[in-house]
């Protein structure tokens, strides 16, 4: 019997298909993790932010711009795991 969680164009995958569906998932996942990780940074970051912002000398902010890069990543890298892990059905964790 078919398993009805699954999307219709899933049911029909060989072995191959499968691994590299997975693969991509995982890939997925490890995004979601780096995103996740990159927005802990960021927000740890925002505590000096403010204080860099206030007490640096004209365009000199090194922390803003790591903190701006940081937010970039973490939202580069939570779209790209999102697009990666569409269609999971299930929690993955490893």
């Amino acid at each position: 019997m078919a398993n009805t969680l699954l999307p219709m164009e899933e049911r029909i995958l060989g072995p191959d298909d499968v691994e590299r569906l997975d693969r991509r998932r995982r890939r997925g996942q490890l995004f979601l993790v780096i995103s996740t990780q990159c927005l802990i940074v960021a927000v740890l970051l925002t505590l000096w932010t403010g204080q860099d912002l206030t007490y640096s000398p004209g365009w000199e902010r090194p922390v803003f711009y790591w903190n701006a890069v940081t937010v970039l990543l973490a939202t580069f890298f939570g779209v790209a795991g999102l697009r990666l892990r569409r269609g999971t059905n299930e929690f993955i964790s490893y």
